[in-house]
């Protein structure tokens, strides 16, 4: 089965799994009683959607293409058989950090709260052998404020700097990826530079926390159970690597659902584990309950920035944000009006056709948006394809309706109310504006080239 408007006459993609699949099923010591099941079990039946396509031939290396496929349940069962081993100069400290819009895939699928849900699955990985479970949302804190203070000082300098505005959100690989790949120097200078919550959680757990432990990076092996299968190409970039060190700050990247296969080849279920509290980063910090940011099925990224620059740049405290459907669901606008005049116009964007309505609108010169929370799943992160699929390949519509209802119930926190954030701006950061913010919670995009056929994409 082709992708949906694929130009190509065979799927690379496909052939790279079975050819690795083939290859590498029997690298895991049976003594770990795990087998891995097949990441993509019926490819070749399944309708596959572009996000899909991202990590096929045409935009990934045969370096990077063999990266994404080790990254994989197999791995992390590598590190902890050499943490088993008399060899105690192989030893890793083992860190997982779970990703917000993960959580209510395991309360949903196991009818569990959200809090519960939390707890035993950190229960259960300290169980294999892991020594610390995180959460990702003071990640995302720092992400979010940080894409408010960079939206703000774009709009101050939109009349002087042509490519200021819009600006676009950094935080789905999928979209980053398309984006440098695919659409290049037309709107990579208009994506925010703030790393997504996946990648400062890296710089957390490889910078602050292992400071805290007098550990070097290398000597912790992190990995962050996502959504989302692109998370893992996002993982291997090179601005997220330290030479020093050798050392990535993300090791590997497991979606959702490959955590629930091990759980299925170990015969573990769920409810019979025992419940565990997350881990903090702060030895002052006691766990509380999981908490999210504003938004449906995101970070929030539209709403934090949306009413962080009512504030800042009109004065205007907005309490509630009215969504306006335009053609489907998944494309929204929110606007703000000040004296009879619309001062800000924000958009959600989440599916490739819609990504792809805004490029055109962008080169006819019709573009009005000033931000756009750009999202390559139709739905959002909580419909991932890591962990919103039924076994056939489908999305599992009935799932995803419990997952957002789980995750509109759990409780919402501001970043700016999170007081670990602001002293780690000033102890470990070196304050807000400081080079070491641009450092460790920045990057930068541009346009790769491509070959002729790579950039042969219809619509």
């Amino acid at each position: 089965m082709k992708c949906e408007n694929c130009t190509k006459k065979e799927c690379s993609k496909k052939q790279k799994n079975d050819d690795t699949q083939s290859t590498s099923v029997d690298a895991l010591s049976s003594s770990d009683g795990f087998e891995e099941k097949n990441e993509f079990p019926t490819l070749a039946n399944a309708k596959i959607l572009l996000s899909d396509c991202l990590a096929c031939d045409s935009c990934m290396t045969s370096e990077e293409g063999a990266r994404v496929f080790q990254q994989n349940q197999k791995e992390l069962f590598r590190i902890l058989n050499l943490n088993k081993k008399c060899d105690t100069s192989k030893h890793k400290v083992l860190a997982v950090s779970i990703c917000p819009q993960s959580l209510p895939y395991f309360a949903a699928k196991f009818n569990l709260s959200v809090n519960d849900a939390a707890k035993r699955l950190c229960g259960f990985l300290k169980s294999l052998g892991v020594h610390y479970v995180f959460d990702t949302t003071i990640a995302a804190d720092f992400s979010l404020l940080e894409s408010q203070r960079e939206f703000v000082q774009r709009y101050q300098r939109r009349n002087q700097e042509e490519h200021a505005l819009p600006m676009f959100a950094s935080a789905c690989p999928g979209w980053i990826r398309y984006a440098e790949r695919v659409l290049t120097n037309l709107v990579t200078s208009h994506i925010c530079t703030a790393k997504s919550p996946q990648q400062i959680m890296g710089s957390l757990v490889k910078g602050y926390f292992a400071r805290q432990q007098n550990l070097s990076p290398d000597k912790i092996f992190h990995v962050i159970v996502a959504p989302c299968y692109d998370k893992k190409l996002e993982a291997l970039r090179e601005d997220f690597y330290t030479a020093l060190y050798n050392s990535q700050e993300v090791d590997c990247v497991l979606t959702s659902g490959e955590i629930v296969q091990i759980m299925e080849q170990k015969n573990v279920s769920m409810k019979d584990v025992t419940e565990v509290s997350v881990d903090t980063l702060f030895d002052d910090m006691k766990e509380g309950d999981v908490v999210r940011h504003d938004g449906k099925r995101s970070d929030g990224y539209l709403e934090h920035i949306f009413k962080y620059a009512a504030k800042e740049l009109f004065g205007m405290e907005v309490k509630e944000i009215t969504y306006k459907a335009l053609k489907n669901k998944d494309f929204q606008e929110v606007t703000l009006e000040k004296d009879g005049e619309t001062v800000l116009r924000f958009a959600a964007a989440y599916g490739f056709r819609n990504i792809q309505n805004m490029v055109l609108k962008m080169k006819k010169g019709k573009f009005l948006y000033h931000f756009v929370e750009v999202l390559a799943c139709p739905g959002g992160c909580l419909n991932g394809k890591g962990q919103a699929q039924t076994e056939d390949g489908k999305p599992d519509k009935a799932l995803l309706n419990q997952m957002e209802e789980v995750y509109a119930a759990i409780p919402v926190r501001l970043p700016e109310t999170n007081v670990h954030v602001q002293k780690m701006y000033q102890d470990w950061l070196e304050g807000m504006d400081s080079k070491k913010v641009q450092e460790t919670l920045h990057t930068t995009y541009s346009a790769v080239n491509q070959t002729a056929s790579s950039l042969d994409i219809k619509w």
